[in-house]
């Protein structure tokens, strides 16, 4: 009787496990983008939620200031738009949508110059750099659970999530930033999502 209890237990670990993996990882499920929200471009254009066109994206909060994972995070992206440019789909099908989580400091002119380092001159380049006031950057980066705070000391602590979604919207997975962004975990999910 014991050992049915231990296995029942095991089995009741791993399903909720598997669970939480599937809900937190796998398939995230719709996100609620705040259709009243309109950023500034770096290249002094408007980025309106409400009016997306129907294409799959990736959604990166930064700050240009940050020491580590942000500038890292887009590099690989930069590496990523490479590869979806052979294929023909980038600016089309797919959207990189690039967001300041520091308008303060993150003025058009400092994120036009990082936009630049990453060969991005212009809005029609399929990879917008965005800015907006605190409270509009903050019910995005909340719409998809992105959280971050200012300490004061000039690091913003934040978390460590890129966003994929799908034409529609739905939250379809998360990558992690930083080194462990993997480009070819992310051109397999976004081309098997467009075909």
């Amino acid at each position: 009787m014991k050992k049915f209890y231990i296995i029942f237990v095991i089995l009741l670990i791993i399903g909720i496990g598997s669970g939480i993996y599937y809900l937190e990882v796998v398939r995230p499920g719709s996100a609620e983008l705040p259709e009243d929200i309109v950023m500034d471009t770096a290249f002094d254009g408007e980025y309106s939620f409400g009016d997306m066109d129907p294409k799959v994206r990736i959604i990166e909060f930064m700050y240009v200031n940050c020491p580590d994972i942000c500038p890292v995070t887009t590099l690989e992206m930069s590496k990523l738009r490479n590869d979806l440019e052979k294929e023909g789909v980038f600016g089309d099908q797919v959207e990189f949508l690039t967001i300041t989580i520091n308008p303060r400091d993150d003025t058009p002119e400092v994120l036009r110059r990082y936009a630049n380092q990453f060969e991005v001159t212009s809005d029609d380049d399929g990879w917008k750099f965005l800015r907006s006031n605190e409270e509009n950057t903050k019910e995005v980066a909340d719409s998809l659970g992105f959280l971050y705070r200012d300490p004061g000391t000039g690091d913003i602590i934040h978390s460590t999530y890129a966003y994929f979604l799908d034409e529609k919207n739905n939250l379809i997975e998360k990558f992690t930033m930083g080194n462990a962004f993997d480009t070819d975990r992310a051109y397999k999910r976004i081309m098997s999502t467009i075909n």
